[in-house]
């Protein structure tokens, strides 16, 4: 972190607007009067809305290593995400609570957190979920709603053994389920892959379908009238694949595996022409954390407009979230790109200057 004048005057390409502007931060906060003592720290470039991995777990595949504290854990992994310019983080469980502790108060992205994650007793990676079972649910759910504040993840559907993704919890369970977190002012995020358990999800009201992997042409509409995100989380395909093999799929499960993954894309794509709000999230855990750019890359290869998936990872993501993007009195949460990310994402991997809350981290 390196000291910067409290007063600070940055010029370029705002975006998403696309038009060049004179920006100010005074007191962490952005302006666009200018101040008398302004000190220019940016001249050209791509102004950019922090960016967002809206899946991330920042407990498990640390750069502090397996073996290390939580509080270690959570917060290297979220200085990894700061370092790539990702200033906000939704983290869709954890086995711990150790995110609900970080923010930019210590230098780090803003976190919002679905606490633990909940699982059908046996039905998860061992260890890392709250396990249940089905009327133990609701519940459980509520509790972690009322601790989180903010988001509740239930794992609907997982892997069983022979490689077949199958249901974790009925419908009606999940409808309840849905309906008392909402009831504390929650929301709630489904881990769903199976078409049927996507439809279930839907209908019950979740707010977001994590990886979406097998949803169907047919269930956009629903999706879409139903306000339902979906966070395909593309970059684990190879981790999908890993998981059905690990559980005992053989060869022709984990191939049918593959054409599912391979026809996710052009889903994705379908859902974000039609106005379903889609979401970068990387899984990190999975994968290593600051890997935004990646997601945002498989994005735009499915399809997704540069505005769509640039949008993703950055403002339209913090909309859903509830943070602002570049405008007045926000807090100054931005990233600044020589090159234009719209014309060439990998520009995305090369940030010249990051600052969180006004504060420079690059």
């Amino acid at each position: 972190m390196e000291a910067l004048p409290t007063v600070l005057h940055l010029r370029g390409t705002v975006l998403p607007e696309g038009t060049v502007r004179d920006v100010f931060v005074v007191d962490g906060r952005i302006t666009f009067t200018e101040p008398s003592d302004a000190v220019t720290v940016a001249d050209g470039g791509y102004l950019t809305p922090g960016l967002v991995d809206a899946h991330a777990h920042l407990s498990l595949h640390s750069p502090a290593g397996d073996d290390a504290d939580p509080a270690l854990r959570v917060r290297a992994s979220a200085r990894a995400q700061r370092d790539a310019g990702v200033l906000a983080i939704r983290e869709p469980g954890s086995p711990d609570y150790e995110s609900q502790r970080i923010g930019p108060g210590e230098g780090l992205p803003r976190t919002v957190t679905a606490g633990h994650l909940l699982a059908r007793t046996g039905r998860y990676f061992p260890g890392l979920g709250r396990e249940l079972e089905p009327e133990q649910l609701p519940e459980a759910a509520e509790e972690e709603a009322r601790s989180s504040k903010a988001w509740v993840k239930v794992i609907a559907d997982f892997v069983a053994p022979g490689g077949a993704i199958t249901a974790a919890f009925p419908a009606d369970v999940l409808a309840e389920t849905a309906r008392r977190v909402h009831a504390v002012g929650a929301k709630i995020a489904a881990h769903a892959g199976d078409p049927d358990v996507i439809s279930a999800c839907i209908e019950a009201g979740f707010d977001s379908i994590e990886h979406a992997t097998g949803m169907r042409p047919d269930q956009i509409d629903a999706a879409l009238a139903a306000g339902t995100a979906i966070v395909p989380t593309l970059i684990i395909r190879d981790g999908v694949l890993g998981a059905v093999r690990g559980f005992g799929g053989d060869d022709a499960t984990v191939q049918a595996m593959a054409a599912v993954l391979d026809g996710q894309g052009a889903l994705v794509r379908e859902a974000a022409e039609r106005g379903v709000t889609v979401l970068a999230g990387t899984d990190a855990g999975m994968v290593p954390h600051g890997l935004v750019a990646t997601e945002i890359g498989l994005l735009l290869s499915a399809g997704l407009t540069p505005e769509q998936a640039l949008g993703a990872g950055s403002w339209l993501a913090r909309a859903y979230l509830g943070l602002p993007g570049i405008s007045e009195g926000a807090p100054a949460d931005l990233v600044v790109f020589p090159d234009d990310p719209r014309e060439d994402v990998d520009a995305l991997r090369h940030p010249s200057l990051i600052l969180l809350d006004g504060v420079h981290h690059r």
